[in-house]
């Protein structure tokens, strides 16, 4: 009998499975990226395996049952495994049941066949960004949004990040992606609310979620250690206070304490509320308005993403979505109409 870890080396060689392509009832032996990883325990006291499993064109649930904690040790969020298994269609989703799981060295690995990347050409993308940060005609707060732009190392990871690991934008570009169509919103609707500073809300759109470059791994489906400990809302306002000092460096000129606050207030307020993880309750019009841009660009995006990716085309709702608390609507989808041909005379 040939051993499960002896067999990767055979199998390594055969085309890739991708999630996209899974169907119901389909066996699978492949290997994924780990995602999330919990360990819980059912009505019975067993523990069982709760993982998510990604590749580039998507992300599967996965389960295995009767597990213990040094099993499971062997591999975290971020890791490779090669998994066996049995694809099965749960509640309207596709699921998949794990009978074996083990780690897979990460040399030779291709990280972009594993990483969802964004469907949209990103250098195009950054460069509207620029483009609508540096049209900011307050003098110091446009200089301080340069002092981000002309850091390289800082704007190819921006570019290159994820807006989330699942709600929204969970792939590689999507923060780029995110960040540009709401600054595009600001552009298209500030006319309208002329009590709202146009410069401030521009300016607090492009900063809102830059810390999760740091909150967030390379792989896109992980959180660094700094990003559990402390949160992307913190660690933008750290950025925020390094290129505050660059400014001072630069201009030999103090940045404005006033525009500062409210700076750091969007960032740390944009999440809306107490309960999702703001530390402050919105209390400008710029940090209000910031909130509804983000969350309207958020759930739109989501909406979008459940109700293309449901893998059920007979159905006209999606199966339910425990984020959104509701099913989506698709479209009245009508059965096929067989035809009958006529007798043969």
């Amino acid at each position: 009998m040939v051993h499960f870890a002896q067999r990767l080396r055979v199998t390594f060689n055969m085309p890739h499975r991708y999630i996209n392509l899974l169907a119901d009832g389909e066996t699978i032996e492949e290997t994924y990226l780990l995602g999330d990883k919990q360990i819980r325990a059912n009505r019975n006291a067993e523990t069982y395996l709760l993982v998510d499993l990604r590749d580039r064109t998507g992300t599967i649930g996965a389960r295995m049952w009767n597990v213990n904690e040094t099993q499971c040790g062997r591999f975290n969020p971020g890791d490779f495994v090669r998994v066996k298994g049995k694809v099965q269609l749960f509640q309207g989703a596709l699921q998949m049941i794990i009978t074996q799981i083990h780690p897979v060295p990460a040399d030779g690995m291709d990280l972009n066949e594993f990483v969802k990347q964004s469907e949209r050409d990103l250098a195009p993308l950054l460069g509207r960004l620029k483009q609508i940060l540096l049209e900011i005609d307050d003098l110091p707060l446009r200089t301080l949004m340069e002092c981000f732009l002309i850091d390289d190392a800082l704007m190819t990871s921006f570019s290159g990040a994820v807006a989330g690991t699942k709600a929204h934008h969970a792939y590689r570009g999507g923060l780029l992606e995110h960040v540009t169509n709401m600054l595009e919103v600001v552009v298209q609707t500030a006319s309208l609310f002329p009590g709202v500073d146009r410069n401030l809300l521009l300016a607090g759109v492009f900063l809102h979620d830059i810390g999760k470059v740091r909150e967030i791994g390379s792989d896109g489906s992980s959180y660094t250690d700094e990003g559990q400990l402390i949160g992307h809302m913190v660690i933008g306002v750290e950025m925020l206070n390094e290129k505050i000092a660059e400014y001072h460096k630069l201009t030999n000129e103090t940045f404005p304490v006033e525009t500062t606050l409210r700076l750091k207030h969007m960032i740390v307020s944009h999440h809306g509320s107490y309960e999702f993880g703001s530390s402050r309750l919105p209390s400008t019009p710029e940090a209000i308005a910031l909130h509804y841009i983000d969350n309207l660009d958020a759930k739109v995006h989501e909406f979008v993403r459940d109700i293309t990716d449901d893998p059920n085309p007979l159905a006209s709702f999606t199966p339910f979505n425990a984020r959104l608390d509701r099913k989506l609507f698709k479209g009245i989808r009508k059965p096929a109409v067989k035809v009958e041909e006529p007798p043969v005379a």
